[in-house]
């Protein structure tokens, strides 16, 4: 059998939005990857400020950093989903992102540890550098498109000055924590208005069920960086002494609680909603910032409460417990909240979700006297019984369609 022929150039056009079996292709996997590496740091990093004891200060430089790794593989995904030829073009400018990512992760421990910021800007500058190229490309050789892809080409790169200024003043010492913090805000909301400053012109030909499923992947990325998180800890802890209860009940009960939200995820039909409701994708797709950062966190969370059974932690029992409960509580809830505006019906009644994440806030009020293991034991077992209870609702809600459909006996 012949190898397969990569096209040299091909004339970039809007793809259809109904095409047929769109998956994601061996580049886009190859880009998820390499985002793989800056999720590692910046989960790695949480988890020392958590163990030390300063959950709070690590959070900030945390949020800010996947900030920027969401929204760069966001706007390649979505740009992918219209506009992918996989041509020499397109891959070369695609790996330059790539090698921006590797960049900006390479920065993530300066940044964590000492406000640093260079290295993950320069990074960061470096894929939207990359993105910029990629809509100039579209704006050139699709003419229906040209007015959209010209605002989202001049839109990016104006932010990216925004960037590049606070930066240099940071370095001056010009920018106060404060007013660093707050110049970073602006930034952000600037960045999220591009998109839809410049799909005012016309929307892009995303696919619904490629989006859904790219979407998909990503999350199966963050929960197997959860896994390596908490494989990170199981590691530190039989480093400082052998294997115990408290260790073997917290790294099953975070095994079978990752088991327990990823099919909650999927639960959900996101392909179908997205096609018949396009105009409710922005708040699906920014809402999945905090769906993505939390499941980050949560891994997290998961690698001190398992390494702390090998050796004393700084952070007390409540505080690791709460690194655990809060992101499972800000997951099932953004979850029910991002497919409430493109699924006509919740797989999940919000009731039973919000009693849930009652429950998982409340548990590690418990951790002065139960300990951490018993706390992160009952926390899975709460997202275990909602799964179960979610699974024989849609079960249920399936039946019943299928006998409206086929009508009663003898019609």
């Amino acid at each position: 059998m012949p190898p397969a022929r990569i096209p040299v150039r091909v004339r970039m056009g809007a793809r259809p939005v109904d095409e047929p079996h769109r998956a994601s292709s061996q580049l886009e996997l190859l880009f998820d990857l390499t985002f793989v590496v800056a999720i590692a740091a910046a989960t790695a990093q949480l988890a020392h400020a958590i163990a030390d004891g300063h959950a709070l200060a690590g959070l900030v430089p945390f949020l800010q950093v996947f900030f920027a790794i969401w929204w760069a593989w966001m706007n390649f995904t979505w740009f992918a989903s219209a506009y992918d030829t996989d041509d020499v073009p397109y891959r070369l400018l695609t790996m330059v992102q790539m090698a921006g990512v590797l960049v900006l992760a390479a920065g993530v421990p300066a940044a964590a540890a000492g406000s640093d910021y260079r290295i993950v800007t320069l990074g960061y500058l470096v894929m939207r550098f990359g993105l910029v190229a990629q809509w100039l490309r579209a704006a050139v050789e699709h003419r229906e498109g040209r007015r959209t892809a010209l605002r989202y080409a001049a839109g990016i790169a104006v932010v990216q000055v925004g960037w590049g200024l606070r930066l240099l003043l940071s370095e001056a010492g010009a920018l106060s924590p404060s007013a660093g913090t707050a110049c970073f805000a602006a930034l952000v909301v600037a960045e999220l208005t591009v998109p839809r400053w410049a799909e005012r012109t016309g929307g892009t030909a995303w696919h619904p069920h490629h989006i859904a499923e790219r979407y998909g992947l990503f999350t199966i990325i963050l929960l197997g960086e959860s896994v390596l998180a908490a494989t990170r800890g199981v590691e530190g802890a039989l480093e400082a002494a052998e294997i115990s209860g408290s260790l073997v009940t917290v790294a099953l009960s975070g095994l079978v609680l990752l088991f327990a939200l990823w099919w909650l995820y999927f639960l959900v039909p996101a392909g179908e909603g997205l096609s018949g409701r396009r105009h409710r994708s922005f708040l699906w797709g920014y809402g999945h910032y905090g769906v993505f950062a939390a499941l980050a966190a949560l891994g997290a969370g998961l690698e001190v409460a398992v390494e702390q059974t090998g050796h004393g932690a700084q952070a007390s029992p409540q505080a690791i417990c709460y690194a655990v409960a809060i992101p499972v509580g800000v997951f099932l809830t953004l979850l029910w909240l991002v497919h409430a505006p493109v699924v006509a019906e919740p797989v999940v009644r919000p009731a039973l979700l919000l009693g849930c994440v009652a429950v998982v806030l409340l548990l590690p009020l418990a951790a002065p006297s139960t300990g951490v293991a018993a706390v992160v034991a009952a926390i899975a077992a709460a997202c275990v019984l909602l799964t179960a209870l979610a699974i024989a609702l849609a079960s249920r809600r399936a039946d019943h369609d299928l006998g409206e459909v086929s009508g009663p006996p003898g019609s």
